[in-house]
């Protein structure tokens, strides 16, 4: 079995790296991570950044890019993300005032994705989309808009960065989910979650939740996953301890058998 690489989105640790950016990415190293998410860069340069990473020998290999920025100035995205040497651009939020209330709107959206993935592989980046729960409930003809969006996209320009997390709470199966865009499907976010009392997401540290782990590890490596990249949204402990447990927990019932 193929081993996949571990990563970590940095909004989980977003208060610390307010706080000391270069500092948190050092204590991520330490902790076994290979390589980091971006969702943001702390005002720091690109070329300060690389050489920040290439220090602590993590890779930078993906970073969440939001619409508005894209819509304002693509090409400074794109540039920092080759500077920094990162292979992925990824759409990993759509703001209520953006979510098309129609399926002519979702089409229109589909299309703008369309061109910015055309254009950042135009430049030897991968474009993405990363989804949360409402992609399932808008409607677009006879599919949920999840699946209207890659079927109306063309894999050159727009692959999945599915989270399992918010797949599984919007109703669907991760598993038959991950199965379905096996090949279009590089990087994945490896969450757990319970419901609270009202019934919305908590997030919780890797082993502590609902989600079937395992089971979604193997059906990743089966679909050609490269990246699994641990998030949690919120953390019941420090932000640094969960992701330490998180970590641990995959060493225990993953990395070891490698």
């Amino acid at each position: 079995m193929k081993k996949l690489n571990i990563g970590l989105q940095l909004f989980t640790l977003r208060d610390e790296t307010a706080a000391d950016f270069p500092g948190t990415l050092r204590k991520v190293a330490e902790l076994g991570y290979e390589g980091v998410e971006f969702a943001g860069y702390g005002d720091i340069p690109a070329e300060e950044m690389k050489a920040l990473l290439d220090e602590l020998g993590l890779k930078g290999f993906s970073s969440h890019v939001s619409l508005h920025a894209m819509r304002e100035d693509l090409q400074k995205q794109i540039d920092y993300l080759k500077t920094i040497g990162a292979q992925y651009m990824i759409c990993p939020y759509l703001m209520p005032e953006d979510r098309p209330d129609n399926a002519e709107g979702w089409t229109k959206l589909f299309a703008e994705l369309q061109q910015y993935g055309a254009e950042a592989a135009k430049q030897g980046l991968i474009f993405g989309y990363h989804n949360h729960d409402f992609e399932f409930h808008g409607q677009v003809g006879d599919k949920n808009a999840f699946d209207a969006m890659f079927a109306e996209t063309t894999p050159e320009a727009v692959q999945v960065e599915m989270d399992v997390c918010w797949v599984q709470f919007a109703g669907q199966n991760p598993i038959e989910y991950i199965n379905q865009y096996a090949g279009r499907l590089p990087l994945l976010h490896l969450k757990d979650f319970s419901k609270d009392e009202q019934g919305q997401m908590k997030t919780l540290e890797l082993g502590q939740g609902s989600v079937d782990l395992p089971a979604v590890i193997e059906a990743s490596t089966s679909a050609g996953v490269e990246w699994l990249i641990v998030e949690q949204d919120v953390c019941q402990n420090p932000p640094l301890e969960s992701v330490a447990n998180s970590y641990n927990w995959l060493k225990q019932n993953y990395l070891n058998q490698f």
